[in-house]
């Protein structure tokens, strides 16, 4: 069985990241992908330059018209822009038998606000006791939990920790921000703490890989994979989205990664 995987997040139109991002990564990872709009933005790999978010009822409205007619086996979340929106969301997916990823996308990774701070609150409130897994990266860990962002793994485990008493029941916590030539990813749960070290990759094609990541962990759990298989599986894809990287020439910034690398080495 295909499993459907619905995301519901913004639009980048380099196709980097957002929406676009995830479809690539939801159907590189063998899902039927299907979007909820939450934001229109005007970006490209140098940054973001403009930001309309789409009105609370029609994201609901999206949300709705997929539930009364199709089975939906994984959710993956990203942007959401404020409470509002918030809320409208939490109400749709009110009672769906279906694990749900969020990735909180607060901050562009050149440093534009994309969610609104008064947000927040909701967010920790409506929307992580409904989910399976969140997926911050350091400073959206920072962000939420109101303190200065993570410098080593030590902090790490404290703020994921911190996470799970806000009612997130699993968090991967990504440590991409801190230095060294690894790159060390906190799964923590009850069930336990399971560190998933990589190689860091040097490369400047790193432009939506939360959305991507997340996106493939929530089709691997559409699949039916456990959670840890899932992220594992997951990272392994976005670590080799990264390798190939390279064969893509997507403009002057943070380039994509390669979604359909698993094509161009002829898998």
């Amino acid at each position: 069985m295909i499993p459907n995987i619905l995301s519901i997040a913004g639009s980048d139109p380099s196709g980097g990241a957002g929406i676009q991002a995830d479809i690539k990564a939801i159907s590189a990872n063998g899902g039927y992908a299907m979007a909820a709009l939450t934001a229109l933005t005007a970006q490209n790999t140098r940054g973001v330059q403009a930001v309309q978010l789409v009105y609370p009822a029609m994201v609901s409205a999206q949300i709705v018209a997929i539930r009364e007619d199709i089975r939906i086996d994984a959710v993956k979340i990203g942007m959401l822009g404020n409470a509002e929106i918030i809320g409208v969301v939490a109400d749709a997916l009110a009672g769906l038998d279906a694990p749900i990823v969020i990735d909180p996308v607060m901050v562009a990774k050149g440093g534009d606000r994309l969610l609104h701070t008064d947000a927040v609150a909701a967010l920790c409130e409506r929307l992580l006791p409904m989910a399976a897994l969140i997926t911050p990266n350091l400073p959206e860990a920072g962000d939420l939990l109101d303190v200065p962002e993570a410098q080593n793994e030590n902090e790490m485990h404290a703020h994921a920790e911190a996470l799970l008493a806000l009612g997130a029941p699993a968090v991967l916590l990504k440590g991409g921000h801190l230095a060294g030539d690894s790159s060390p990813d906190l799964l923590l749960s009850a069930q336990g703490a399971h560190w998933m070290t990589s190689k860091r990759i040097d490369s400047r094609n790193t432009h939506g890989t939360g959305c991507t990541l997340s996106s493939a962990i929530a089709a691997q759990l559409g699949h039916g994979h456990t959670l840890p298989a899932a992220v594992a599986r997951a990272k392994e894809y976005v670590t080799q989205a990264i390798a190939y990287a390279h064969l893509l020439s997507v403009g002057a910034g943070h380039g994509p990664t390669h979604h359909f690398h698993a094509t161009a080495r002829g898998d």
